[in-house]
C-alpha cells in the first residue's frame, strides 16, 4: 500500500462572536479560508468571553488551524 507523504503548516487564529463559541470558531475558519488554501483541521485551544456590566458581550476562541504545505507555492520556489 502506497501512502502519500505530506507536510502541514499550523497557524493560530482568533475568532469572535456575540452568539456562541461555536459561531466564533466557524467564523474564524470561514474567514481564514478566504486567504488560506487547503485548511484541514481546526483545533480550539482556548475559549474565553469578554464581559461588560456583568454580561457576556463576546465569545472568543483561539484555534490552531492546519493546512497543507504546497512546495510549488513556497517562496523558496518562486522566482
Amino acid at each position: 500500500m502506497h501512502t502519500k507523504e505530506s507536510a502541514y503548516i499550523i497557524n493560530e487564529i482568533v475568532g469572535t462572536s456575540t452568539k456562541s463559541w461555536e459561531d466564533a470558531a466557524r467564523l474564524a475558519v470561514e474567514t481564514a479560508a478566504k486567504s488560506v488554501e487547503d485548511i484541514r483541521v481546526g483545533e480550539v485551544v482556548k475559549q474565553d468571553v469578554t464581559v461588560e456590566n456583568g454580561k457576556v458581550i463576546n465569545y472568543r476562541v483561539r484555534l490552531n488551524i492546519s493546512f497543507k504545505y504546497h512546495v510549488e507555492l513556497s517562496p523558496v520556489h518562486i522566482g
